[in-house]
């Protein structure tokens, strides 16, 4: 392919403006913002910190000697964070279609992938926002970082985690036509995705059958990956996590855009 055919491909006007549009929105809405902070936060004040004084000076399976569960759950936290953020920045294509602004945006003379790039790119710099504002609120509360270094390889698994949503919420958006449906379908799908991930117990002291549940859970790979990178004991190597979710992230992002450019503008 040529550098004139991906230039074509990837436009960076319509990229920046969609990105712009998605912050915009994000920025103005304070109560969408202290709303998915909240309960982040309530999981982390009433969950981490009471469970991690009724177990101190207490031996937990699978977690490494020493460690608080409240250090466990963080990174848990932030990656339900970045599950709710990229999921449901879906149903933004959903509101956009009925209100007429994505027929608008589709009869456009411009590429489609570079608006879906650039809606994804938003929705994505926002969830990672979100994660980084938990991440603070846990240091505040006693979750010790290991290092600035993990800190930055938490932000690289954060992308990951954050793509293979944000591809995955907006594959089940352009299969839908109501917002009330999306948010009923997502309910059902991000819960057990969640609680399947290894938020809240280690992996490895789950039952076999359990295990290969989890195994399957795209999060799982999130949730290890930001739980070794910021305070250690994950379950699996590093190197595994990444590469699953990498994998997981082009699949996603890919089909997601892939089935956004074939949506009709009416």
């Amino acid at each position: 392919m040529s550098w004139m055919n991906i230039t074509a491909l990837v436009d960076p006007l319509p990229i920046y403006t969609m990105w712009v549009r998605q912050m915009k929105r994000f920025l103005r809405g304070r109560a969408r913002l202290v709303g998915s902070i909240m309960m982040p936060f309530l999981f982390l004040a009433f969950l981490g910190l009471p469970m991690s004084f009724m177990m101190v000076n207490t031996e937990i399976p699978g977690m490494p000697a020493g460690m608080s569960f409240l250090d466990f759950l963080a990174p848990g936290i932030v990656g339900m964070t970045l599950l709710f953020a990229g999921t449901l920045s879906g149903a933004s294509v959903i509101w956009d279609k009925e209100f007429g602004f994505l027929k608008e945006v589709l009869v456009a003379p411009v590429n489609r992938f570079s608006i879906i790039l650039g809606r994804s790119l938003g929705g994505m710099t926002t969830a990672i926002i979100q994660a980084l504002i938990i991440i603070a609120i846990a240091v505040a509360m006693g979750v010790h970082i290991t290092s600035i270094s993990g800190l930055l390889l938490s932000i690289v698994f954060m992308i990951l985690t954050c793509a293979t949503f944000t591809g995955f919420g907006l594959i089940i958006a352009t299969r839908l036509s109501s917002t009330e449906g999306f948010m009923s379908i997502m309910n059902l799908i991000i819960m057990p995705i969640f609680f399947l991930s290894g938020a809240f117990f280690s992996v490895q002291t789950m039952p076999t059958w359990l295990k290969y549940v989890m195994f399957a859970d795209p999060l799982t790979y999130g949730v290890d990956g930001l739980r070794g990178a910021l305070v250690g004991g994950n379950a699996f190597p590093l190197s595994l996590d990444f590469t699953v979710l990498l994998i997981l992230s082009f699949i996603m992002a890919g089909l997601g855009a892939f089935l956004f450019s074939r949506m009709e503008a009416d």
